[in-house]
């Protein structure tokens, strides 16, 4: 069975920090450009960040460009994100997701996870 488990979520005050983990089973993400992607109360899906199959591309969308890190370890068939300096707008439930594009605008995910609550407050 495919499946992707996002985990390292939680309640965080601005300007703190989260590490998200995405473990990948039943098929390998060494074949995938690998994403986050995060949807806000009452907005739609925004995709956050792509990283090529190999690691050597990383893309951002502009709202998190320069606090967050994309990185994979495919020996561990895991994905990670760094977010530092988090702001209110970065509330989201964030997920990853699996994909043979490697684009920030286009493209279908061939496998999603459940999510992980990141919520930034004071």
């Amino acid at each position: 069975e495919v499946q992707l488990v996002e985990s390292g979520g939680g309640l965080v005050q601005p300007g703190g920090s989260l590490r998200l983990s995405c473990a990948a089973s039943g098929f390998s993400i060494s074949n995938y450009n690998m994403y986050w992607v995060r949807r806000a109360p009452g907005k739609g899906l925004e995709r956050v960040s792509v990283i090529s199959v190999l690691g050597g591309a990383t893309l951002y969308a502009d709202s998190v460009k320069g606090r967050f890190t994309i990185s994979r370890d495919n020996g561990k068939n895991t994905v990670y994100l760094q977010m530092n300096t988090l702001k209110s707008e970065d509330t989201a439930l964030y997920y990853c997701a699996a994909s043979r594009l490697y684009s920030m605008t286009a493209g279908e995910f061939t496998a999603w996870g459940q999510g992980t609550q990141v919520t930034v407050s004071s």
